[in-house]
């Protein structure tokens, strides 16, 4: 083959790993951003912890694919962001948060190295584990309706691009939609005449010296580490499986946790095996041959890169927008995760109650023992299984 046939070839996984990494930062760091900020982080903090989770997954990705030659694309975990979102800052306050995704990225490292970790978590009925996660992101996909009611001018417009974006585009809605809600924030800033200092333009790590708490641990680590198993990491081996490619389950969630483990002290609460940027970077999009395809995780890893170095800006633009603006952006985000969580809370009638009060105890966002919602919902909707499961057929 001639150079500008190697050249060609190489032209459609590389613009397809852009493409992923665009999608995938643009559709959730609002999501990210607010989770980050429910635990108690700092707007200086957040931003360390977009800028982390960027370069965290950027160097694990660019290291699995040129290690296996195959196109292994990491991300953050969008519903662990949303878990954390729908949790309370805890005693401690954001450093026993650090602690919490310390102790989740362990986690991944010991499942990785240990099988017998990951068959034991995959014995929580996937009904349950996807009740919990519908539960926890349902305030969060509530609030484009109110934020609607609140500030119909500044969120009406941000809505009606998101709609026209399914309608046309949907793998674009929800960036559309963050175009959207900047223009919003810029019409504001100039009625408003603000400015944002460059000073605050510049991308920087913040480093937080982690604690420890039992809440933290059962409140935060332990539903981040199940909810990233079941929602991003397994559903990313099968959707890695249907395109042709086997996981190397070891090295990839052990290079997983130890980018979690990495980024956490600067705020990045979870890396992991990608699911939507997956089929972006592995499927057809990336060319026709499936041997060429792992250079699309390379473009993806290096547009992160690029990414990271904006990171900062994005936390700025967030933190002049119109109240609800943001928290709309990432509602609209989270609907797809809402809606795959549901369906695959009830697709079965058998164990529909227990997932109905998993959901429905997660939904409620108590706090009981200084521990949240999350975990009382995994505690609730187990002991219902247990009990139903053995009643009499």
């Amino acid at each position: 083959m001639t150079d500008d046939g190697d050249r060609a070839d190489l032209r459609q996984p590389i613009s397809a790993g852009v493409i992923a990494a665009l999608v995938g930062s643009t559709s959730s760091f609002a999501v990210v951003l607010t989770g980050l900020s429910a635990v108690g982080a700092t707007g200086r903090q957040a931003a360390s912890g977009l800028l982390v989770l960027c370069l965290a997954q950027a160097a694990g990705m660019i290291w699995l694919s040129a290690r296996y030659r195959i196109p292994l694309v990491l991300a953050w975990s969008t519903p662990g962001a949303a878990l954390l979102a729908g949790t309370e800052a805890l005693d401690g306050g954001w450093a026993v948060a650090v602690g919490a995704f310390l102790v989740a990225g362990a986690a991944y490292v010991v499942t990785g190295l240990w099988p017998a970790l990951g068959r034991l978590i995959a014995r929580i009925p996937a009904p349950i584990a996807q009740a919990m996660l519908a539960g926890v992101v349902l305030e969060l996909c509530l609030e484009p309706v109110t934020a609607l009611r609140d500030d119909p001018g500044a969120i009406l417009p941000i809505a009606v691009v998101w709609l026209l974006g399914i309608r046309f585009a949907p793998r674009w809605a929800v960036p559309a939609a963050f175009l959207a809600a900047g223009v919003v924030i810029g019409v504001d800033m100039v009625r408003q005449g603000t400015s944002i200092p460059a000073s605050s333009l510049v991308p920087h790590l913040s480093f937080t010296t982690p604690e420890w708490s039992w809440a933290a641990m059962v409140g935060i680590a332990l539903p981040l580490y199940i909810v990233t198993m079941a929602s991003q990491n397994v559903p990313g081996v099968a959707i890695m499986k249907s395109l042709g490619y086997d996981v190397p389950w070891r090295g990839t969630i052990v290079t997983a946790g130890v980018a979690t483990v990495a980024g956490a002290p600067a705020g990045g609460h979870s890396v992991n095996l990608a699911a939507i940027s997956a089929a972006l970077a592995a499927g057809p999009p990336a060319g026709p041959d499936p041997r060429r395809r792992w250079v699309a995780a390379q473009s993806a890893g290096w547009t992160y890169v690029v990414i990271a170095a904006a990171s900062a800006a994005l936390v700025a633009l967030v933190a002049v927008a119109p109240a609800g603006v943001i928290a709309t952006v990432a509602g609209l985000a989270l609907l797809g995760t809402l809606a795959d969580a549901l369906e695959g809370a009830v697709s079965e009638r058998r164990g529909r109650e227990a997932a109905v009060i998993t959901f429905l105890v997660a939904a409620s966002g108590i706090t009981a023992l200084g521990i949240g919602s999350a975990f009382w919902a995994l505690v609730a909707g187990l002991v219902v299984h247990l009990v139903l499961d053995r009643r009499p057929a």
